[in-house]
């Protein structure tokens, strides 16, 4: 009987351990949800953008602000900086414009869909609307235009292919060659256009009224100083962007 006892009473201790975790992980995933950034993106009329370089004047036009891309979310790497994004749509096309200043740039990925995170880059990863949970796209781009493009979860990822990549203007203040690592304070602008037809794993026609998540980075994993940004906040024991439960809420005007 006092064996029984002994294991009745070891049950019990298990079972009111589970119970405080499952309610501190459903009080920390609620905070997550009231806390989660948001961003609104205006719909600008315009006719059909011929070239990347002319989104930095149009958004200009349309006075749409810039964000902070500043979150240091692992100690381990603590150099911060300078990141400002901003993103409007036209309805069949997301413009993103960032504005950055850092210790030094490198651009040596030569191709589309190659190593661009290693070198200067900006990202944009976006969950649309009514996609299985743990499926996105990723937009990364590096210091001289180079472009990766995935769909998918977290390591099953497919990279878009030629028609979609091509489909994205891009410009960079930087030249579209590419080079090894620049040292010394650099100051560099990128402008995409990414048309709903580059979402290869949909059938999108207009981003209006859309309610999806995301989130925009700034890393650069092979520069002298690596570091590792983000919009909204990762709440993760190493770098990873690929973690959808931590994007913030994107409301397509």
């Amino acid at each position: 009987m006092s064996r029984f006892l002994y294991l009745t009473q070891r049950v019990s201790v298990v079972i009111w351990i589970s119970v405080i975790i499952l309610i501190y992980l459903c009080i920390k995933i609620n905070l997550l949800m009231n806390d989660m950034k948001e961003l609104s993106i205006a719909k600008v009329n315009f006719p059909e953008i011929t070239s990347a370089e002319l989104v930095p004047g149009i958004l200009d036009q349309c006075h749409i602000p810039f964000q902070e891309i500043a979150c240091v979310n692992w100690k381990d790497y603590p150099y911060q900086p300078a990141v400002r994004f901003r993103a409007a749509h036209t309805g069949d096309a997301i413009l993103l414009n960032y504005r950055i200043t850092e210790k030094s740039v490198r651009a040596v990925a030569s191709e589309d869909n190659g190593s661009v995170w290693e070198d200067a880059c900006a990202e944009f990863f976006i969950q649309l609307p009514g996609d299985k949970k743990e499926n996105y796209y990723n937009f990364e781009c590096n210091c001289a235009g180079k472009l990766l493009i995935g769909y998918g979860k977290q390591g099953d990822r497919t990279h878009a292919g030629s028609e979609p990549l091509a489909g994205v203007k891009r410009w960079s203040s930087l030249g579209n060659q590419p080079f090894e690592e620049r040292m010394g304070e650099c100051s560099w602008e990128l402008a995409l256009v990414i048309p709903a037809s580059s979402f290869f794993a949909h059938q999108l026609k207009d981003f209006s009224h859309m309610e999806a998540t995301g989130n925009f980075y700034k890393c650069g994993d092979k520069l002298e100083t690596p570091h590792f940004l983000s919009w909204a906040p990762i709440d993760l024991p190493a770098p990873c962007f690929h973690c959808p439960d931590f994007f913030g809420k994107l409301h397509f005007e």
